[in-house]
């Protein structure tokens, strides 16, 4: 192979279309738009989800869930993620720190999930009923 004899794939490359260039092309008078109405024109579209006057789509629908903007703030951490932590004492700070919650958050709970076998005190957080349980059966403590 030589520099002056690549090519690209068969197929690869090919020509733009050049609308409005006379009967011949095949996309002339018109340039492919058709006859008349208001998607032949420049400039004249609708708008994104219309649907001719009719209740469009979005708005036939009823409104469902909500999001709550304050997730931001809250953070699980699970019990195997304490297990792999080298810390004895947890709190929100050592957390962050240890990059296992955002930067953001304010409020961690511990969830059971995951396995716990070390002695682990954990200050500051909340935890629920069965990850309590969990961490005083390993010999830590919740404060």
């Amino acid at each position: 192979m030589e520099l002056n004899s690549i090519k690209p794939a068969e197929g690869a490359k090919h020509y733009k279309r050049r609308v409005g260039r006379g009967i011949g092309s095949g996309l002339g008078k018109t340039a492919g738009r058709g006859h008349k109405g208001q998607k032949s024109r420049a400039g004249g579209y609708h708008k994104v989800g219309f649907e001719g006057g009719q209740m469009p789509m979005h708005r036939r629908l009823p409104k469902r869930g909500f999001k709550s903007h304050l997730l931001q703030f809250n953070a699980e951490v699970t019990l195997s993620m304490l297990d792999a932590l080298q810390l004895d004492s947890v709190d929100l700070l050592s957390l962050k720190q240890e990059k296992l919650v955002g930067q953001l958050v304010k409020v961690a709970k511990v969830i059971n999930t995951g396995a716990i076998t070390r002695a682990i005190k954990i200050n500051g957080l909340g935890v629920t009923a069965g990850a309590k349980a969990a961490i005083e059966a390993a010999g830590g403590s919740v404060a």
